[in-house]
């Protein structure tokens, strides 16, 4: 059977492991992948590869997200990413 110290340590381990659903990070997430997937077809139709792939990304990685901030910044990132690849031609 599990001894209790083993018990202590899996139940904090799932806790770590557990996200916060707090409003501004669905919101974040709703937001991220809204333009996401609209990028998404809009690379798709336009045949345009850095809208394409940011859309992609943008509706992906909120699963994997923090936090509201840590989405924020890194959609941010991304989308300013994708317009300097754009300016430079990509």
């Amino acid at each position: 059977m599990f001894a209790p110290e083993t018990l202590l340590s899996t139940q904090a381990t799932v806790d770590s492991l557990c996200m916060e659903f707090t409003a501004g990070y669905l919101i974040a997430t709703l937001i991220a992948s809204t333009v996401g997937f609209s990028l998404f077809l809009y690379g798709k139709k336009q045949a345009r590869v850095p809208q394409l792939v940011t859309g992609c990304v943008l509706m992906v990685f909120p699963y994997f997200g923090g936090g509201a901030w840590w989405i924020w910044g890194f959609s941010a990132a991304l989308v300013f990413g994708m317009w300097v690849a754009v300016r430079r031609g990509l």
